[in-house]
């Protein structure tokens, strides 16, 4: 899904969006024209062939990171404006923003457990706070932890693949899967096509199919049970296991989202002229065998930012898993926390009582301090962490994009202007991001309730605390 670009969000207040938008630019990049640079190299790697795209993943080299993003100035300057320098916090700020955000905060909406923190990024002063370090259940802004760790351990560019396998005489098939939560049905037309392929360079014409999942330990299920909003946590899934045709949000989801995968890929099997005599199930593929085809996901990055667009679950503990592979964990619930902790401290980020029972958010047993959410923020916005930067292009745009489209109707000046990471459950309601405010700063914020009566009039009082930082 492109996000328009910023001036096209922002068309309504163009000069004051530059200019306030500079001190973001030129800490949330990468940028190119406004748009974010994943989404940029995914649109266009939709233009190759179906060959490119199925291609060996690019190696990723110690010194291989994304490129510096252009700073406000360059960017500002090739649209006749300048980008604001802030050199210092101005007197009498921070008691400002307390007399502004205290009467807010106590609104009842937001229940009887409520926590807030505000950081000036530049400086990483704090600017308010009220219990910043209590560890509350975040819902889904937990998925900024869960990215930055992602992120940190495995780098923008790393791919996940999905792989067929054939035994010594290319008879036997194993789908096996690489933990890619975003394989479609397209996808697996094009791997068929390059088994096809690759079975008649062989002189193949009938073959048996079964598929590999041992890449994840654990519970398949999900704490929470079966549920519309994440399918079984399995390393084979096609469409995200949605029975319907649905590409975000709640659905149906199968039960068995790996078998049905690879019914599906037997099926276009088939359809290439290749006979299937049967669908075996699930098993290990051989030690012995041999890749015949392969496909990958798009960039780390790019999964990154839908999984903060969408606020999509299942590719949120896919990439907790990824961690887990990369720390030599388990790839399992327990696993992917102690991988994705281990990261953070590696960041040297304020872990207190954190605990990360799951990637998504779902598990009320997640705990994070507000704290520590405008410090992975801010470290996404770390000049030397370019690495991280899409943990901050991919939040959601306040009354445009993702799980902030429908918010901020009365909040005017904030539309287009706030970005942050929605969390949502029963009687939990979340919000952490990034505004610039009315002198350039760029500050994070999260703002955490507990016990809300009611989600609409808690997720406005959210939208009026974080719309109380921007312009007025």
């Amino acid at each position: 899904m492109l996000e328009p670009k910023v001036w096209q969000l922002t068309a309504g207040s163009v000069a004051v969006g530059l200019v306030l938008a500079a001190g973001a630019v030129a800490l949330a990049g990468p940028w190119d024209s406004g748009q974010r640079e994943a989404e940029r190299r995914w649109a266009a790697a939709q233009d190759r062939t179906a060959a490119a795209g199925h291609g060996p993943a690019p190696a990723r080299g110690p010194d291989r990171g994304p490129a510096p993003a252009p700073s406000a100035p360059a960017v500002l300057a090739a649209l006749g404006g300048t980008a604001p320098a802030p050199a210092r916090l101005p007197a009498g700020l921070a008691e400002k923003l307390g007399k502004r955000l205290g009467p807010l905060l106590d609104d009842p909406a937001l229940g009887a457990l409520r926590t807030a923190d505000v950081v000036d990024v530049a400086t990483g002063r704090r600017l308010y706070g009220k219990g910043p370090d209590t560890p509350m259940v975040p819902a889904s802004t937990v998925k900024i932890a869960t990215m930055v760790a992602a992120l940190s351990a495995l780098g923008p560019e790393h791919r996940i693949p999905t792989t067929v396998v054939a035994g010594r005489d290319a008879r036997t098939l194993t789908l096996v899967g690489g933990g890619d939560a975003t394989l479609t049905t397209r996808r697996l037309g094009a791997l068929a096509d390059d088994t096809a392929r690759a079975l008649g360079d062989r002189g193949v014409a009938e073959v048996r199919v079964g598929y590999d999942v041992s890449l994840y330990s654990g519970p398949r299920q999900h704490p929470i049970g079966p549920n519309d909003n994440i399918a079984p946590v399995v390393a084979l899934m096609a469409d995200e296991g949605r029975l319907n045709t649905s590409a975000s949000g709640p659905a149906p989801r199968s039960g068995d989202p790996a078998g049905d995968a690879t019914d599906v890929f037997a099926g276009l099997l088939r359809d290439r002229g290749v006979r299937v005599t049967a669908v075996t199930g699930s098993h290990r593929a051989p030690k012995d065998a041999k890749p015949l085809a392969r496909t990958y996901s798009a960039p780390l990055s790019a999964l990154v930012e839908r999984t903060l667009t969408e606020s999509d679950n299942d590719i949120a503990e896919s990439l907790a898993r990824q961690t887990a592979l990369a720390e030599d964990e388990p790839a399992s619930f327990a696993g992917a926390g102690r991988a994705v902790r281990e990261q953070l401290d590696e960041l040297e980020l304020p872990l207190g009582h954190a605990r990360f029972a799951d990637g998504s958010g779902l598990n009320r047993k997640d705990l994070v301090g507000a704290s520590l959410l405008t410090a992975l923020l801010a470290r996404a916005a770390d000049p030397d962490h370019p690495e991280l930067r899409p943990v901050l292009t991919g939040l959601p745009v306040a009354g445009f994009s993702g799980t902030l489209r429908g918010r901020y109707a009365d909040a005017v000046p904030a539309r287009g202007l706030v970005r942050a990471k929605t969390g949502t459950l029963t009687g939990v309601n979340t919000l952490a991001g990034t505004v610039v405010d009315p002198g350039g700063r760029l500050l994070a914020f999260a703002f955490m309730a507990g016990a809300t009566p009611a989600p609409d009039t808690a997720q406005a009082a959210l939208d009026r605390l974080s719309a109380a930082l921007g312009p007025r």
